[in-house]
Order: structure tokens, then sequence, then C-alpha cells
């Protein structure tokens, strides 16, 4: 009896072990992934400072947020002087909730790895320089409510996978230089047409069936 109690507590021992072996290789890799962003990133104030590649887990880092699992949930860096670019290396944050960039100076495209982000609940890049199109895997994001992508140098139309989101309910990409036209399918009939303004070439909402919304739009 004595021998199957043992065994039973070795394989307890054993089970909790590998989980705890399992957490610290998911949260390193979390926290590759968000030095590779420390590395692509130029930081005249030193806000990524405490952002140490040699420490357990990012759980400690100013401006990270970790759940009770030690997996990234936020990461808010909104007005902190920033430029440089985005690393695609973010679209292995699979829990991650809030990705806050707001109000920098970032350059180059939005990563197409950002579809990747399943738990994404805001995805603020508001007031950059960030250029390229809207990438359409963004329309994999089923859990996303807030999409702020005005004031930046975005082109190309508006992705139509963004309509099939029902979670859905801000959209901003005011300030751009998007073409085609506005789409009016699944949440975008309650976007305003104020998020949609500072388009130059950016169209009225979208006639279903009359109008091509990518004509002469790249």
């Amino acid at each position: 009896m004595a021998s199957r109690n043992f065994q039973w507590e070795f394989l307890a021992a054993s089970l909790t072990l590998t989980l705890a072996l399992i957490h610290l290789v998911e949260a390193n890799s979390e926290g590759d992934a968000l030095y590779a962003l420390r590395r692509s990133l130029s930081d005249p104030d030193h806000v990524l400072q405490s952002w140490d590649p040699t420490l357990v887990n990012p759980c400690t880092w100013f401006h990270v947020t970790c759940n009770q699992d030690n997996r990234v949930t936020r990461v808010d860096l909104g007005n902190s002087n920033l430029s440089g670019y985005l690393a695609p290396e973010l679209g292995k944050l699979e829990h991650l909730q809030y990705l806050e960039l707001y109000k920098n100076n970032i350059q180059g495209t939005i990563p197409s790895e950002l579809g990747n982000l399943k738990s994404l609940i805001s995805l603020d890049l508001y007031n950059n320089n960030l250029t390229g199109k809207i990438p359409t895997s963004l329309g994999k994001l089923k859990s996303l409510v807030f999409l702020r992508l005005n004031d930046n140098q975005l082109t190309g139309p508006i992705p139509r996978e963004l309509t099939k989101i029902p979670s859905l309910k801000v959209v901003d990409v005011s300030s751009n230089d998007l073409c085609g036209t506005i789409p009016t399918g699944g949440p975008f009939e309650h976007i305003p047409l104020q998020n949609f303004e500072n388009n130059s070439r950016l169209e009225g909402p979208e006639l279903i069936g009359l109008a091509s919304y990518d004509t002469n739009c790249n």
C-alpha cells in the first residue's frame, strides 16, 4: 500500500513539474517575442529599460501585465516616445488582450502576424507613422472590440474580413490614405462616418451589389 501511495505521489510530483516547465517555456517564448519588439524600437526615454531577457518571464517588466498563469495579457506603451517598427514576433503572444502602442512614432507596416492574437480585445495603433495596407488577417481576431488605426499613413482598402468580427464595436481609420468604399456590413453598420474622415480617396458607404469597393484602389 505504501509503495502504491509513493507511486501516486511520484506521478503527481512529476505532473506538477512538467506543467511548471511548460509554463516556464511559454513564458520564455513570450519574453522572446517582447524582446524582439524592444530590439525593433528606438527608446530614448528608456521606458523599456526593465525588459531584461535574462529574467524567467516578462511579468516583472514595466508596461507588461500578466494573468495568474504568467501569460502576457497587456502591453501598454502608448505615448512613450518610441520609434522604429512593429516586430512580427508579437503574433506569438496568444493570450494578449490589449496592445496599446498609440501616440508614438512607429513606422513601417502592420505585421500580418497580429492576426494570430486570438485573444485580442483592443488594438490601438493610432497616431503613428504606419504605412502599407491594413492586413486582411485582422479579420481572424474574433474577440476584437476596439480597432483604432487613425492618424497614420495607411493605404489600400478597408478589408471586408473585418465585417465578420461580431464583437467589433469601435473602428477608427480616419486620417489615413485609404481608398475604396466604406463597408456597411456586420459591425460597420453602427460605426459613425466621422471615423472614416480625412481619407481623400475613400468614398462613401458602399451600395451592396452596385459598387466594387476596391476599384482602382491599392
